[in-house]
């Protein structure tokens, strides 16, 4: 292991390159407070064995194809759609990621939207700031209660589970959901109801995203799904910016066809600073900090330097993308 050279492409935190250092890697990490463009990627990454990444660089076909000779790639993500994962495996590159790491933190964060969207929190705060808090005014500025309404869910895996959880303790809010296969154990811990899709839209008073992006769920909340959701729903999406159109959104919001949006996730990001759904009443937007706490991070490099050390080991990876490169081999 003492031999092998390992590239970071992003200043993470200190506790993945210290596991790497320790072990005995010869570790270069980017140290610029920038992203590295895709030819800077390359460039460092050929003279590399392994790539420390996250789910901001692209690892397509074309940086696969330039540094073919990689021999691991770990990811400091969850997600990993940034990653052309079947040409990885044509060309014998195992990838790891890091699941699981921010559960907690990513569904405090859908939770803490909703709450936010539901009483107009940051409109109201930006209200003060521009000296319009005057006398009060008993029937403006009217939120909604969450006690016993319906949150739908869309994902119900482990952050979804965990954010039904929060909803389901703090307001017993019904749970209703749609996945590619039914979660039986959701089903049993908190009486959750698999439904088809459009009765998920149909039904749900908040519409919570914590799915994965994939061809099938890219834009999968646009004019049609925003349609027949009820007026007085909410859509929270801390998942992937991508997964809901963000122009069928905006006039959605403008028509009130539904009443709110709470994103920590916007499609593209970043988002423009005079984008129209900063200025929103109802809407409560966030740069992606879904995983942004000291645990969460440290948890998620601790995986991804884990990934790396077992896999130069004793060739295994813990939380492996694309197992059936072991299989074939």
């Amino acid at each position: 292991m003492a031999n092998k050279r390992i590239f970071i492409s992003k200043i993470f935190p200190e506790l993945g390159a210290q596991m790497l250092k320790d072990v005995g890697f010869e570790v270069t990490a980017w140290s610029q407070d920038r992203p590295m463009t895709q030819e800077e990627l390359i460039e460092k990454a050929k003279t590399h064995d392994a790539l420390f990444c996250s789910s901001s660089d692209k690892i397509d076909k074309y940086f696969l194809n330039a540094c073919s000779h990689l021999e691991i790639i770990s990811q400091f993500s969850a997600g990993y759609d940034n990653i052309d994962v079947a040409e990885a495996t044509r060309l014998g590159i195992p990838l790891g990621h890091a699941p699981n790491a921010m559960n907690d933190a990513t569904a405090d964060i859908a939770f803490g939207l909703m709450i936010a969207v539901s009483r107009k929190m940051f409109y109201m705060h930006k209200q003060i700031i521009n000296a319009n808090w005057t006398h009060f005014k008993p029937t403006a500025n009217l939120g909604m209660e969450l006690k016993n309404k319906t949150l739908g869910i869309v994902g119900l895996g482990r952050i979804g589970t965990e954010m039904a959880k929060r909803c389901k303790g703090a307001y017993n809010m019904n749970i209703i959901y749609n996945n590619t296969k039914p979660n039986k154990q959701a089903e049993a811990e908190l009486n959750a109801t698999y439904v088809d899709f459009k009765t998920l839209l149909q039904q749900s008073d908040v519409l919570s995203v914590h799915c994965a992006l994939t061809e099938k769920t890219k834009g999968l909340f646009n004019a049609e799904a925003f349609a027949q959701m009820k007026p007085t729903a909410i859509f929270i999406n801390a998942s992937r910016g991508q997964v809901h159109n963000e122009t069928d959104l905006i006039e959605a919001l403008k028509n009130k066809t539904i009443w709110g949006a709470g994103l920590d996730v916007t499609n593209p990001e970043p988002m423009q600073h005079n984008n129209s759904l900063l200025h929103m009443e109802n809407v409560c937007v966030l740069p992606h900090i879904g995983s942004a706490t000291v645990e969460a991070r440290n948890e998620m490099a601790r995986l991804a330097a884990t990934n790396i050390i077992e896999f130069y080991k004793n060739g295994t990876i813990p939380n492996m993308i694309n197992p059936d490169i072991f299989l074939n081999n």
